[in-house]
């Protein structure tokens, strides 16, 4: 199986990058959207589209809800648009109400409801993939069998995926599916390393104190299930925006981005991107700013080719110690 990658088979027209479009529609309030908020948006829906991205990921929650309501208005503004693009959404997460704290839900109810939700805000009849947000302790794997059977006869979800899912929640989704899960969302980035350090640190007091990723990267490797990276761009702190109270090696390895960049004549977030494509994994970064500007120094992402020698740099250098 060639992982270089593996969406393409089930969305031929995916791209290789993906816009994470988490910033917007505005604040995270009730504050409606005005024309400010649809002319920030269709910036940066612009800026993506110039660079090639054709794969557009949402989630219900993104400032409440608004972020789909801005990208339907973009939608209904062009209706010719949502035929050169894919779009992408994630449910399971539920904010504290009267009915209790913040919490998840991966019950067949709520996510029938879910996807109803995100449909009308987008003004689509169908998405392209629906990824299950987070893993909720009381899913039943069977349940959401039953769900996923009922948005697939329906028309409404043409491929389902996960979004931080460890391979073991994976595997027991998926005896559950008569079909294969497409993709899994999560934190992965040069500064966000514990993804590389399971494997290069798993018999070693190094890599003790990360998240357990167990096989997670390999079993998405084995199965043909895309890895998307969210977080891709370390949080900007290593193309400028790094705190100054940052450990020691976030400066040494914005330093390091920066001649690296130089050298291959892009900007700092294409180097970043380009580290994450290097890997043999075939991971799909998520951009997930939503300036224009930033969006557009990512497009060259696909023309660096990285040395082994100049990805270990990056690597070692980020993690702040030689490795074992």
């Amino acid at each position: 199986m060639n992982p270089s990658f593996v969406l393409q088979r089930a969305l031929p027209t995916s791209s290789r990058l993906v816009f994470g479009c988490m910033g917007l529609g505005g604040s995270w309030d009730a504050q409606p959207i005005g024309a400010d908020e649809l002319r920030h948006a269709a910036a940066a829906v612009d800026a993506a589209l110039e660079i090639g991205i054709t794969l557009f990921d949402h989630a219900d929650i993104y400032t409440l809800g608004k972020a789909e309501q801005v990208f339907g208005r973009l939608l209904k503004q062009d209706p010719t648009l949502r035929e050169r693009l894919l779009l992408q959404s994630k449910c399971g997460i539920r904010f504290a109400d009267a009915n209790g704290p913040k919490r998840y839900d991966l019950s067949r109810e709520y996510i029938l409801a879910s996807v109803d939700g995100i449909l009308q805000r987008l003004g689509t009849e169908y998405l392209d993939v629906l990824l299950l947000h987070r893993p909720d302790p009381l899913m039943d794997a069977e349940e959401i069998a039953e769900a996923w059977h009922q948005l697939k006869a329906s028309g409404k979800v043409r491929h389902l995926g996960v979004s931080n899912m460890h391979s073991g929640q994976m595997a027991l989704l998926q005896q559950a599916l008569p079909e294969p899960l497409v993709a899994n969302q999560l934190e992965m980035s040069l500064l966000k390393h514990d993804w590389i350090e399971n494997g290069t640190c798993f018999n070693d007091d190094q890599g003790k104190g990360g998240r357990v990723w167990s096989d997670t990267l390999q079993y998405c490797q084995r199965h043909g299930i895309q890895l998307q990276a969210w977080g891709a761009l370390a949080r900007g702190w290593y193309s400028g925006a790094a705190p100054q109270d940052a450990p020691a090696a976030v400066h040494a390895t914005a330093t390091l981005v920066q001649q690296l960049a130089a050298q291959h004549n892009v900007a700092a977030e294409s180097l970043l991107l380009a580290w994450l494509l290097r890997h043999p994994a075939g991971i799909q970064p998520v951009i997930g700013t939503a300036h224009p500007g930033r969006i557009g120094a990512c497009g060259a992402a696909l023309q660096v080719k990285l040395s082994r020698e100049e990805w270990y740099r990056l690597y070692v250098t980020a993690r702040g110690l030689e490795l074992p």
